[in-house]
């Protein structure tokens, strides 16, 4: 035995510690002293100490795999599925897949928010001229601003009141281009949200402009509008609200993510809590399975927008 070994082991000698940590101590002296040689003064097998440490290591790797998986879950407030969890760890990099995930959110009873079905938000004026569907057939939009899609959806208020919010949606990213949220859904609603989307984003004549057949977006002061910017404009069929599925979808899933079933306790309560989801959530980290599992900024800025 060298020096070495027996300054080691006389050190040694007053404890005899537990097999786990006995482990552990051989660990902590490894900096200063061979494995070999502390293994052998404490006979203990060295395969042993490797295997003992390997579990260690994969358990400590699990633990820490479960935590971020919760941390995603609640940094997005249950509005991430297995899907887009392991998107989000994927791009740390993390290699998990969905069954695992699905794993750790049932252990952990960890539930996403689902949406709510589709529920007609607007009454058509039978008085107005409906535009036609120019979607219908139509390829997918391949650059920003070629396609708008707009709606508008109830927000309840404690006091039994609504407010109203209206969205436009930039087809092509996912992007919510313009919005406004009041207490009332008068055609000045949907023609605030238009005029700050367009502001934004500087849209050349010939962009499709698609809604539903809403007496808003009939009116003649909006129609005016898109006239004069030399924007096309186009509705679903009558009957059929789900050529507007883009929209609703995106509703359906605000709704659920944001209200929860609950209510708001005030108009600029509503349009608080608006800011935060729209512009601080969806534009900026909401990921869309349709743009690749990346949120609409980082599918702009990628694709050199």
């Amino acid at each position: 035995m060298n020096r070495g070994q027996r300054d080691f082991k006389k050190g040694i000698e007053h404890i005899q510690p537990e097999r786990i940590a006995l482990y552990g101590f051989i660990h902590q002296e490894s900096k200063q002293y061979p494995i070999a040689s502390m293994c052998r003064c404490l006979s203990v097998g060295t395969s042993s100490y490797y295997d003992f440490m390997n579990k260690a290591k994969t358990k400590v790797l699990d633990q820490e795999i479960e935590r971020k998986v919760i941390s995603v879950f609640w940094d997005h407030k249950r509005r991430y599925g297995t899907r887009r969890i392991v998107s989000e760890l994927s791009d740390s990099g993390i290699d998990i897949g969905r069954e695992r995930v699905g794993s750790i959110m049932r252990r952990n009873n960890l539930r996403a928010i689902q949406p709510k079905g589709y529920i007609p938000k607007t009454t058509t004026s039978s008085n107005q001229r409906r535009s036609p569907n120019l979607l219908l057939n139509r390829e997918p939009p391949s650059r920003p601003n070629e396609v708008w899609v707009g709606d508008i959806t109830y927000l309840p208020i404690v006091d039994g009141s609504w407010s109203y919010l209206a969205s436009w949606m930039d087809l092509w990213s996912r992007m919510i281009v313009g919005w406004s949220v009041e207490d009332h859904m008068k055609e000045d609603l949907i023609i605030s949200a238009f005029k700050k989307g367009r502001k934004k984003r500087q849209p050349e004549k010939g962009m499709i402009v698609h809604s539903d057949g809403g007496g808003q977006y009939g009116s003649r002061m909006f129609r005016s509008i898109l006239a004069n910017g030399g924007f096309k404009q186009s509705m679903i069929r009558k009957a059929n609200p789900y050529d507007n599925a883009y929209a609703e979808s995106m509703f359906s899933r605000f709704k659920a993510e944001l209200l929860e079933g609950g209510k708001f306790i005030s108009l600029e309560d509503a349009q608080i809590e608006c800011f935060e989801f729209i512009e601080s959530y969806y534009n900026n980290k909401r990921k869309h399975s349709s743009s690749g599992n990346k949120n609409p900024l980082q599918f702009e800025s990628e694709m050199g927008y």
